[in-house]
């Protein structure tokens, strides 16, 4: 088991949180789904088997937005128990709408930081895969210091995959995507598992979501990265 990162200080987040209103569709999912899908955050270590009343392999989803992409994951592998991290309480409403209409029962959701709860709640070597798609790009340069994609978030990240898992980013901003590729492969826990040290092609696990859909009307190239946790120095 690896030793956790040191504690990094948060002054500056990756996020602002935006309090659009939810639809009445929305609200009703969540009222009706947070208690049996919901994780009230609390800074100690999940239990994430009994969570989910089984074990199975463990996904991590950072920032999933409106829901789409995550249960199209859960609905293609419902061997595979999903957990995802939404800071937007319309986006988590809209993932239990999804999850109420398609019977979905392997997701569950945080809305918080989605740091302190690797931090505090995901423990050491237990993800077999945590992924994060199209995060805020932070586009103009003064603002790059608030991207999540930045050395002591990847560290805290690739300690929580156990060794083989996969560390799955995907962006449509090519400067991000060379600052990605850049810090993760200076990560020592991590290993490039695409061709000559690259962009990895897109895999069929990860469902077309509009924001690459967006990326791709405006020009924008989608990249994604697939690193692999490498065992710990002894």
């Amino acid at each position: 088991m690896t030793e956790d990162p040191p504690r990094a200080q948060r002054p500056i987040r990756s996020f602002v949180l935006r309090h659009g209103r939810m639809t009445t569709a929305q609200r009703r999912a969540y009222e009706a789904g947070w208690a049996r899908f919901g994780i009230d955050f609390k800074p100690v270590p999940l239990d994430v088997d009994a969570l989910f009343g089984r074990p199975g392999p463990r996904v991590l989803e950072i920032g999933f937005g409106m829901g789409h992409s995550l249960a199209a994951m859960a609905a293609a592998a419902p061997d595979r128990n999903f957990l995802g991290i939404e800071v937007h309480r319309p986006g988590v409403g809209k993932l239990l709408h999804l999850m109420q209409e398609q019977g979905l029962t392997n997701v569950r959701v945080l809305c918080h930081d989605a740091v302190e709860v690797l931090t505090d709640c995901i423990a050491p070597d237990s993800l077999d895969t945590l992924q994060v798609f199209f995060p805020d790009p932070w586009h103009k340069k003064r603002h790059h210091k608030r991207r999540l994609i930045q050395p002591p978030f990847t560290a805290l990240a690739a300690s929580r995959l156990s060794p083989g898992g996969l560390f799955h980013l995907a962006t449509d901003w090519e400067d991000y995507a060379e600052q990605m590729l850049a810090v993760l492969s200076a990560c020592p826990l991590l290993r490039n598992t695409a061709p000559e040290g690259g962009y990895a092609p897109r895999p069929e696990s990860r469902p077309l979501t509009k924001f690459e859909q967006r990326g791709e009307r405006l020009g924008h190239g989608v990249r994604d990265l697939l690193f692999e946790r490498i065992p710990a120095a002894v």
